[in-house]
């Protein structure tokens, strides 16, 4: 006898947007009618370790698919645990009425583009109809007693639950394929389909006649490390990629605890994607027993991590949940602590045992951890031992802060850092002269992203960090670039030509005096006391923030030939005052804030004809 039921009201608007809304992805449909049919299997291989006395005992646990393209038909047909009448109508009629709102929510803010979220809210069978005029689920249950049923749909508001024949224990559905449709019943279709997102199915799936299953059912991931060779890691990353090139790293492990978890991961050669990447977007590929849920993952590392590719693969995951869900479970916090300290871990690994390899790797993705370091605080102590520096003393060769503190002078209480450009100015700043002569080494930040890190390296150990520009330095006494005490300008001319530089810069700075610390330079600009620091500068610089540059101090060195040169010139003198807009504009140009460089040709020019015509 046959029996019509009416879907509730909430399934019905499903069933409308799954039929009527466009779709950027319909494929995902058999997908998730082979994670339907792979969780029968499963569930009946569980049934069977304690029950012996099922349907067909014997029955091999497989997937088969047929297609008539002329009939536009497809036929999925499993022998997994089968449902009974009550069964079907249970899982087939309803959809638990939390999981359809969820799902209709997610779909109006999505602009019912709901390919993304089938699957996530227990509605994975209903993404049929996105492609099916009408379906006919018949199915056996592996009670011996149980009689076959058949339930029918065409995707209006109504099904139909009936007697069936049926002999052979599992489930068995057959869909009539709406004519936009008619690919899925292309069988090189369905193999390319089964390749992308079941291809690692525990259970062989099996398409047309062919006796030779189209998915690889056992995953590099699940196979013991010991059964995998360097060859076959290398070619399953080619795979996934298609990069060309050799992966700097990789990585397979299994966890039990605290999560449940197998995962084999990558770190690209290069940071840049090439032009045929299959990877368009940073993520993980996630999968739940062996099933791929999805193709993008980002909660599953911290975003100073999505350079590494790879697979995670969880039975601890469900199939149909919604992400906000498992989130508030607390299983994707899990997941992502023990994934982000074995990366870590792996490339601490790699800075000790073969630092010219980890040298390549900080070339290409060294600001992502300088990222992590500002963004996550609670990150910052992993990832501190593996920053690297240039600096003043070893410019070509990549320092840690380790190396930098092994190499510190007695009683030296800061590690210092100098902010620029590009390491080769830096290295002729005004600012490192007194620590070039005393020999101490100074940090060449030259990122924009070196700013924002500072903000969460504070210190390393017990030496805190410190500006060079800042710090209070004198140059020694005792250095042989030092000018004597006597070959200073005297006090009596050095008053009036500070006065002099103060009237012919006026406002554009804030005060002129005195360096001690300036040996070569004839002068540098710093900062005013209570200024915001030159760290949070280029901070609000890069962030295009609105605020006012603190008007710096510029202060001369009082030994430097052009300053003497410059005092015994007249007051009125017009090539003293370009003399000093020069020294001012230079100044500027080492601080990498000279508004308008090519302003200063003109006068450089009548400064050397000055010069030529004096000499």
């Amino acid at each position: 006898m046959s029996e019509t039921f009416q879907f509730k009201a909430e399934t019905q608007q499903l069933l409308h947007i799954l039929i009527h809304s466009l779709y950027k992805d319909r494929e995902v449909f058999l997908r998730e009618l082979l994670s339907n049919a792979s969780d029968a299997l499963n569930r009946l291989r569980f049934e069977m370790l304690t029950n012996k006395d099922v349907l067909d005992p014997e029955a091999p646990l497989e997937i088969r698919i047929q297609a008539d393209k002329d009939a536009r038909t497809l036929t999925i047909s499993d022998t997994g645990i089968g449902m009974t009448r009550e069964e079907i109508i249970e899982h087939l009629g309803t959809i638990a009425q939390s999981g359809a709102r969820r799902f209709l929510e997610a779909a109006r803010q999505q602009n019912f583009d709901t390919s993304g979220l089938i699957g996530q809210f227990g509605v994975g069978f209903y993404s049929v109809f996105m492609v099916a005029e009408s379906v006919t689920v018949t199915s056996r249950s592996h009670k011996r007693e149980a009689d076959p049923v058949r339930w029918t749909c065409r995707g209006d508001d109504r099904y139909q639950v009936e007697a069936a024949e049926k002999d052979q224990r599992g489930t068995e559905i057959r869909i009539l394929l709406k004519e936009d449709a008619a690919e899925f019943a292309e069988e090189y279709r369905l193999r390319e389909i089964i390749r992308k997102h079941s291809d690692y199915i525990a259970f062989p799936i099996y398409v047309g006649t062919d006796e030779k299953p189209v998915n690889k059912q056992t995953s590099l991931w699940r196979t013991p490390k010991t059964q995998i060779g360097e060859t076959q890691y290398t070619d399953f990353y080619r795979q996934m990629t298609l990069d060309f090139e050799e992966p700097l790293l990789s990585t397979h492990f299994v966890t039990d605890a605290p999560v449940q978890m197998y995962a084999l991961l990558y770190i690209p050669a290069k940071g840049e994607r090439g032009l045929f990447s299959l990877r368009k977007e940073d993520g993980l590929k996630l999968y739940s027993r062996n099933i791929l849920i999805d193709e993008y993952n980002k909660d599953l590392l911290p975003e100073y991590l999505r350079f590494v590719q790879g697979v995670v693969d969880s039975e601890d995951l469900p199939l149909n949940v919604s992400r906000e869900t498992v989130q508030s479970s607390g299983l994707m916090p899990r997941l992502k602590k023990v994934l982000t300290s074995q990366v870590l871990k792996e490339l601490e690994s790699l800075s000790k045992n073969d630092p010219e390899k980890y040298a390549s790797f900080w070339k290409e993705f060294g600001g992502y951890l300088k990222q992590g370091v500002a963004a996550v605080p609670a990150d910052a102590e992993k990832l501190t031992p593996l920053l690297r520096f240039r600096t003043n003393t070893y410019p070509d060769s990549w320092s840690s802060l380790e190396d930098y503190a092994g190499r510190m002078k007695e009683g030296q209480k800061f590690v210092y850092y100098l902010l620029g450009e590009d390491p080769r100015s830096l290295l002729r700043s005004p600012h490192l002269e007194a620590f070039q002569a005393q020999g101490l080494e100074v940090l060449l930040l030259t990122e924009p992203i070196d700013s924002f890190m500072l903000m969460g390296l504070r210190k390393y150990g017990e030496y805190e960090l410190k500006n060079a520009a800042q710090a209070e330095i004198e140059a020694p006494t005792s250095s042989t670039e030092t000018r004597p005490e006597a070959e200073k300008i005297p006090e009596a001319e050095l008053s009036p030509l500070i006065e002099r530089f103060k009237q012919t810069l006026g406002e554009r700075v804030s005060n002129v005096r005195v360096s001690g610390r300036l040996l070569q330079s004839v002068a540098r600009l710093v900062d005013p006391e209570g200024a915001l620091n030159p760290e949070m500068q280029r901070v609000y610089k890069f962030l295009g923030k609105e605020y006012e540059a603190p008007k710096k101090i510029l202060e001369l060195n009082p030994s430097h030939p052009i300053l003497k040169a410059l005092s015994k010139l007249p007051a009125e003198s017009e090539l003293a005052e370009m003399v000093i807009e020069q020294i001012y504009d230079s100044a500027l140009l080492v601080e990498g804030l000279h508004p308008d460089p090519a302003s200063m040709a003109p006068r450089v020019q009548k400064l050397i004809e000055a010069a030529l015509m004096r000499s």
